[in-house]
């Protein structure tokens, strides 16, 4: 153990009682999986589709039909919940999400407490960077800081491939591996994410948060050759490092662009699109049952350049109207979305009715839900609560309104139906 883990054990005893014995395995995941074993793995997570062992999410993901809607929330485990802020507030951010114990207890965390049909692993979009050699750290109160931003052609060819991440990443296999044991036999799906190669190339060359993304456009007007060769070696490593996360049992993987609402359409189509494409393709060639969601931030005025995309889910910000997302779309596409996460700040009537709006608007079938955004600090705990439970009633729902997975489809997008 690292002098940081022992910490945290001494600190959280109960914790380090019931995940015992999780990070005797944080060994072996640093060694290269056998061959056998990857195809153990992937055949866990590919089991045909309706089979026992198939959850809800993972279900609806891959376009079956269900009983009700799924849901989940990003940035579900966040802040807003006390039983986090204990960890919060007593450690840095990277320990907290490369320490194993922790981050499985961070997951796990929303799960106990409101049982979304999803479990997404804690950890960041930016968490391969320092395995390419770009360093970065979290300041509370003010978010990533990267000190020395890629500005350069010479950085860029100086950047690490991510060769070997059961080395650069154990942690991440650590993590996911055991809440995969953690979740075996119930109906939760473990969720894995990335950044898309765009998100990241943001966060590389401002070197932090920025309104503007000054650097970037910069970049994007002076130097383009400079930007996409940062792209291309940032969507071969993310193609290892998504395979490598389900390696170790994601059984979804969700492509966040948090950074696409700096981008018009036509530098959308030129610097995110083709390499999220790329990264996704890759995937499914070598994982084709395991589904790929995108979320895009930002998304509106961009959804009719989304209708093509590999990708088996597309998540809706909260300023699209879920109606005429799907109109756009087409039947075919599924998609995930979109709640306001501000209206969980409101009584719960209003809660239970606009996610009732969201859910009878998106239609019975392709549908997972949830917010728009991240949870925000301080949402009071019962209305996540009551946005979970909300969705576990849409069977009851769709059944009030006469509408069906079969008679009534993704055509439930085109209707504006009220009186929920």
């Amino acid at each position: 153990l690292t002098q940081s883990q022992q910490q945290v054990r001494s600190s959280h005893p109960k914790m380090a009682q019931t995940m015992g014995g999780k990070m005797q395995a944080s060994g072996s995941a640093g060694m290269a999986l056998s061959t056998s074993r990857r195809s153990s793995i992937v055949r866990t997570v590919c089991k045909a589709a309706g089979g026992q062992a198939d959850p809800l999410l993972l279900r609806v993901a891959r376009g079956e039909v269900a009983e009700r809607t799924p849901v989940w929330l990003m940035r579900q485990a966040g802040r807003y919940m006390a039983a986090f802020r204990e960890y919060s507030d007593k450690y840095p951010f990277r320990m907290r999400s490369e320490t194993p114990e922790i981050a499985i207890e961070l997951s796990l965390q929303p799960w106990r407490a409101f049982k979304p049909d999803g479990v997404i692993f804690f950890s960041d979009i930016l968490t391969p960077l320092p395995a390419l050699g770009i360093e970065f750290d979290v300041i509370k109160g003010k978010g990533p800081l990267i000190a020395n931003p890629i500005r350069s052609h010479e950085q860029v060819k100086h950047l690490r491939p991510l060769s070997d991440p059961s080395t650069s990443l154990a942690f991440t296999h650590t993590t996911l591996s055991s809440l995969r044991s953690e979740l075996a036999g119930t109906e939760a799906t473990l969720l894995g994410f990335i950044g898309t190669p765009w998100t990241l190339a943001a966060y590389a060359v401002e070197g932090k948060a920025n309104k503007e993304c000054m650097e970037t456009k910069k970049m994007m007007f002076n130097d383009s050759a400079l930007l996409h060769k940062l792209l291309n070696h940032l969507t071969d490593a993310l193609i290892v490092y998504a395979g490598f996360q389900i390696d170790a049992g994601a059984q979804v993987i969700q492509l966040f662009d948090s950074w696409a609402h700096h981008l018009t359409p036509a530098q959308f189509v030129e610097f995110s699109l083709p390499y999220s494409n790329r990264l996704t393709v890759a995937l499914k060639a070598k994982y084709p049952n395991v589904p790929i969601m995108f979320h895009a931030n930002g998304g509106t005025g961009k959804l009719e350049l989304m209708v093509d995309m590999p990708n088996d889910v597309i998540g809706l910000d909260w300023a699209q109207d879920v109606a005429l997302a799907r109109r756009i779309l087409g039947p075919a596409v599924k998609v995930q979305g979109n709640l306001d996460p501000m209206i969980l700040f409101g009584p719960e009537q209003s809660i239970i009715d606009a996610t009732n709006k969201v859910l009878l608007e998106a239609g019975p079938s392709g549908h997972i839900l949830n917010v728009g955004h991240g949870v925000c600090q301080g949402t009071p705990e019962q209305s996540v609560g009551v946005f979970c439970e909300t969705a576990r009633q849409s069977g009851a729902l769709f059944a009030k309104h006469g509408l069906t997975a079969s008679s009534h489809g993704a055509a439930a997008a085109g209707k504006q139906l009220v009186g929920v």
